[in-house]
């Protein structure tokens, strides 16, 4: 077989249905591959776009995503949705073009060294120089970017490699030299998590990405119900935990709710599970949970200890850790309607939620309400970066995991569109939305081509305010209203752009006319542009400035 047939084989062989990407010359053997075969292929219209919408149909699916690009700059456009992968712990494939191996080092034409330039933002990264060693890594490339922590792996194939010919195997597994084996989780450990939970009077779990991606969501809401423990989640970890549930109380940290602030302060057990502690989540780490023993459980040993130094430390896969921490409080007396459990109603109530504006121009708050009151617990969330991602993180209630899908760590504007193109592919039959900034958007909205035409039906949701609106915020609270760049002008006409790439595009200035646009569009059968005229001062707020504790939030509007 040629090189090219044995590398679309080897995908085919790990399921693979879809890949995003963008042909070019160091990849047409590739591509003349893939023509015979029935991988489908859909042709992104910016190489960032193809790597997002890889990581959104990971995000959706649980499965891995894949993109493709030549060599030269169509790899080096991919490095920004890879490194985004790379800090949300997402598994992508990044296969790209390269010039032959003759021709490596010798500054031919389109040649870039992507193998040096993503060493630091993947997990691994491969150059085929031999044709028969294809089937073999694009096995290791699988089992690495899904093993343990998950993240992207990039393999770059010159283009003589895959035009060549070679008799290969096709390995059923592969042992990896250098791969660390999951680690089970302490027993001994975890019994004194257990007596560690029994005794505290005032337990909180906090749910990071982690949970989402080893699918623990189930035990997390049984452990939770099981001991009364109340629930806090990290931007990664939104969906992970039902957000109606009585044990709620939402999301934490610089944008998160005011509930879920107060009670990290006043917990005595915090027990994180699948998160980083982020900055963005703990605030000032010196005066984050100061009352609290942390138990830390994440299947990075990284991580433990990295930001936030643990009482007891548990390395081991979450949804295993879980089911074995469960079942050894089964022995226990389950709690029921403790002093705990009633103040965490009492911060829901002194706390809560302003969405009924009124205004106009709209305010956001308004916009995501009347959204949540149309969608199913099964459509999926996207966003973009900025205050449209607060907005949505800190508004919209999800009851399921795998139903927001953001930018958490790499925080990358121009995200939320091709991740909402890859969510769709992955679950065609739920509804796919896309809460944008115009700023963002503007970043990435040439995907409306691609979208219309594989008949792509996701609907995007612009809060326009005319700026960058999160930089604006900043500038407005921190640099005397100093606006240095960040007003974007009031020239775009995106029901016009939406029309021009043959999308549906609306506009709305008052309440009234956004569940009514919200659900025109779920209607109609070619994507959407919603374009929401919003306050352009408008803040989001609480707010946890940079360095400060979680409870010194700023707040003026809500």
């Amino acid at each position: 077989m040629k090189g090219s047939e044995i590398l679309v084989e080897a995908l085919r062989r790990e399921k693979v249905e879809v890949i995003f990407g963008i042909p070019g010359g160091a990849m047409l053997p590739f591509y003349d591959s893939l023509y015979d075969s029935d991988i489908k292929h859909i042709l992104m219209r910016h190489e960032q776009g193809a790597a997002h919408a890889a990581d959104g149909y990971a995000r959706a699916s649980g499965k891995v995503g894949v993109c493709a690009a030549t060599s030269g700059p169509g790899a080096s456009n991919l490095t920004t949705g890879i490194a985004n992968a790379y800090m949300d712990s997402i598994p992508i494939i990044a296969l790209t073009g390269q010039v032959p191996t003759l021709m490596i080092g010798r500054d031919a034409f389109q040649e870039t060294d992507i193998v040096g330039i993503t060493m630091p933002i993947t997990k691994y990264n491969f150059q085929i120089r031999d044709t028969k060693d294809i089937p073999k890594i694009i096995k290791m490339a699988f089992k690495i970017a899904t093993h343990g922590r998950p993240g992207p792996v990039l393999i770059d194939i010159p283009k003589d490699v895959q035009e060549k010919d070679a008799e290969v195997e096709f390995p059923e597994d592969i042992k990896i030299r250098g791969l660390k084996k999951i680690p089970e989780p302490s027993l001994e450990k975890l019994k004194e998590a257990a007596k560690l939970i029994v005794n505290a009077e005032r337990p909180l779990l906090l749910i990071g990405g982690g949970v989402i991606l080893s699918n623990a969501s189930n035990e997390v809401l049984k452990l939770s119900e099981m001991m009364l423990i109340p629930v806090v989640t990290t931007l990664m970890g939104k969906g992970a935990f039902p957000e109606d549930h009585p044990l709620s109380l939402g999301m934490i940290g610089m944008h998160g709710r005011k509930a879920a602030n107060h009670i990290t302060y006043e917990c005595d057990l915090l027990i994180a599970i699948g998160t980083r502690f982020s900055d963005r989540s703990t605030g000032n780490i010196q005066c984050f949970a100061p009352q609290a023993k942390i138990i830390h459980i994440d299947i990075d040993a990284s991580e433990i200890g990295k930001n936030v130094e643990p009482y007891l430390g548990i390395i081991g896969d979450a949804k295993k850790s879980l089911r074995i921490l469960i079942d050894i409080l089964k022995q226990y007396r389950k709690k029921e309607n403790t002093e705990w459990y009633k103040r965490v109603q009492e911060l829901k109530k002194e706390y809560p939620v302003k969405m009924d504006y009124d205004d106009i121009p709209l305010k956001p708050p308004r916009i995501m309400k009347e959204l949540q009151e149309v969608i199913s617990d099964d459509d999926i969330i996207t966003t973009e970066v900025g205050q449209c991602q607060m907005i949505a993180a800190h508004f919209i209630t999800r009851r399921k995991p795998r139903t927001f899908i953001t930018s958490g760590g790499l925080g990358t504007m121009g995200f939320g569109f091709p991740a909402a193109i890859g969510a769709k592919v992955a679950k065609p039959d739920v509804n796919v939305i896309d809460i944008a900034g115009d700023g963002s958007f503007l970043m990435t909205m040439q995907q409306l081509a691609t979208c219309v035409e594989y008949g792509i039906n996701v609907i995007v949701a612009i809060m326009n305010n005319n700026y960058l609106g999160m930089v604006r915020q900043w500038q407005e609270l921190f640099y005397n209203r100093r606006y240095s760049a960040v007003y974007l002008g009031k020239t775009t006409d995106f029901v016009k752009i939406a029309e021009g790439f043959g999308a549906k595009g609306i506009r709305v200035e008052r309440p009234s006319e956004i569940k009514e646009a919200f659900i025109e569009a779920f209607k109609e059968k070619k994507p959407v542009v919603i374009d929401f005229i919003i306050d352009p001062e408008y803040n989001i707020l609480p707010m946890v400035p940079p360095g400060k504790c979680l409870k010194d939030y700023i707040d003026l509007n809500i």
